[in-house]
């Protein structure tokens, strides 16, 4: 059976946004139910999927995106959703599953965490509680469900995958918790996708839950000495600390690794139990080819060659992150909602739109943010302190940018290509903030004053391009205020600088790009004295 019309839930996040293009490539038709429809707009597949605005919680905009639909894909998750998140999966299960029931849905496909055999639910941390309990409300409806239950799922931008690529990357001496020890059944990302896709079209008779795992049973020392092999590392001394609890795992991954403590901690707490599947079922309605299940260095092989080509569809940081602001920069130049403070900075630059906005493009992640690094940095830290991103989450891609991307602790709220970016803060603040940048060909004579903070090129060449920066900060209550203050006198280090560097960078690049330097590529030509120290 070919040409299902199948609803994707949770299309902006790891696994559903890899998902739509797989299930489209199948012959199905797709539509994504989306908070934040916008965050889709520049995925490749964007033009050949239908996207709808709404909430999983929200039953009115559930029955809308479930009309029609003969397969709905249930991949909401609230990792790291802080507290009373089991109570917002349960409530969302249930109005999916009955929503489901009164559209005539003929299947539920849902991505669940495997569960340890022998062990009581209650003893079980609370996500992998949650997401056995999910499975269960969605079993129980009318509507026949295909419930995936999997472990470890490896895969370039994975968490999982990133957890364990940077603790082994960085530390080639580990003192690590004893969960280190445990047991369990990683599986591929790709073997997760032909899962998902091949249960669409099970029998109706097929409800029931399924262990998905890969074929290699290993502890995660074995995985982090594996890892070194395949990324031909030196061997890795691994000290084991029974003292190490997950949370104080979550900290110590948090420090090590750019996932953060809310996200790093359920995946530890994953970890205390062994979680082995029991069974291999799928195979009946899901048959494996010749090379599959993907074992798991050749499963590590494929996400490494991902990350060094630069070619990672989606990230663990694609979904949003819990607590953070998601409404959009309001476009009343009046800001009928409070105070709005601004830091706006102009300059003339002596290269062209297209140089200039390759540099706005490929900032952050490698090549920083133009000033001052140690304040960025410093910044970052403290963010991470606060149980935030921090600035280590970098780009999924070194060149391009799309809405939705994370970027540091910033994500991309809008971008029109060649023009402007546009990001939003994500770290933690008393308050809103967005940066813009902008690259217009200059309207008037090189250096003329147009505004605050403007300046004229500094290249010899005559000015070709304004660079307009802005920051703006919406603060919540006195704290919010007391904040901007206290940070505003380093804004013309910071903000100030930032401008002067890029408009540097930009003529540079242009200027080899006119002694005849290949175009297209990342830019490297930044400032040496603006890069932040790698960490």
């Amino acid at each position: 059976m070919t040409g299902l019309h199948c609803l994707v839930t949770g299309a902006t996040g790891y696994i559903g946004g890899r998902l739509v293009p797989e299930l489209l490539d199948a012959g199905h038709r797709v539509r994504c139910l989306a908070r934040t429809p916008a965050k889709l707009r520049d995925h490749p597949w964007a033009d050949r999927a239908e996207v709808v605005r709404g909430d999983a919680t929200d039953a009115g905009s559930v029955a809308a995106a479930l009309e029609g639909i003969d397969v709905a894909y249930y991949l909401v998750h609230a990792l790291g959703g802080g507290s009373g998140f089991e109570g917002r999966d349960r409530d969302a299960a249930r109005i999916f599953a009955e929503q489901a029931a009164a559209a005539g849905v003929r299947r539920i496909v849902y991505l669940g965490g495997l569960t340890p055999s022998g062990i009581p639910v209650r003893e079980l941390s609370p996500h992998l509680r949650s997401r056995s309990e999910v499975g269960e409300i969605l079993l129980a409806g009318a509507v026949p469900a295909t419930v995936l239950r999997a472990a470890v799922i490896i895969g370039s931008g994975s968490a999982s995958f990133e957890m364990l690529r940077y603790l082994t990357e960085r530390l080639p001496v580990m003192v690590t918790p004893s969960w280190v020890g445990t047991r369990c059944q990683p599986i591929a990302v790709r073997d997760v996708l032909r899962y998902l896709v091949g249960s669409a079209t099970m029998p109706p008779e097929v409800d029931r839950a399924f262990d998905v795992g890969g074929p290699d049973v290993l502890t995660y020392e074995e995985m982090m000495r594996r890892y070194a092999v395949v990324a031909e590392l030196p061997r890795r001394l691994i000290l084991r600390v029974p003292m190490l609890t997950p949370r104080l795992s979550s900290h110590w991954i948090g420090l090590v690794t750019p996932v953060p403590r809310a996200l790093a901690r359920p995946l530890a707490e994953s970890l205390r139990h062994e979680v082995i599947c029991s069974e291999h079922d799928i195979a009946r309605y899901v048959p494996d080819p010749p090379d599959a299940p993907i074992g798991f260095d050749q499963a590590l092989a494929l996400a490494l060659r991902r990350v060094r080509e630069a070619k990672v569809d989606t990230r663990w940081s694609s979904a949003s992150v819990p607590g953070a602001p998601s409404d959009p920069l309001p476009t009343d130049p009046d800001w009928a909602g409070g105070s709005l403070y601004k830091d706006e900075r102009e300059r003339d630059v002596g290269a062209s739109p297209e140089a200039l906005w390759r540099v706005v493009e490929g900032i952050g992640g490698e090549n920083g943010w133009y000033s001052f690094p140690l304040a960025w940095s410093v910044r970052g830290w403290l963010d991470r302190l606060a149980g935030g991103v921090g600035i280590r989450r970098g780009r999924r891609d070194a060149v391009h940018l799309r809405v939705g991307d994370s970027l540091d602790f910033w994500r991309v709220e809008e971008i029109e290509p060649g023009r402007l970016l546009r990001l939003r803060a994500e770290m933690r603040l008393p308050g809103l903030a967005w940066l813009e940048m902008y690259a217009d060909p200059c309207q008037d004579e090189p250096g003329a004053a147009t505004g605050s903070g403007t300046a004229p090129a500094t290249g010899s060449g005559t000015a070709r391009t304004r660079y307009r920066q802005r920051a703006l900060f919406h603060p919540h209550g006195l704290l919010g205020h007391l904040y901007w203050w206290s940070v505003s006198p380093f804004h013309a280090v910071v903000f100030g600088g930032m401008a002067r560097n890029i408009a540097r960078a930009a003529e540079r690049l242009d200027g080899a790009e006119g002694d005849g330097a290949s175009k297209g590529g990342p830019v490297t030509e930044v400032p040496v004295d603006s890069r932040p120290p790698r960490t």
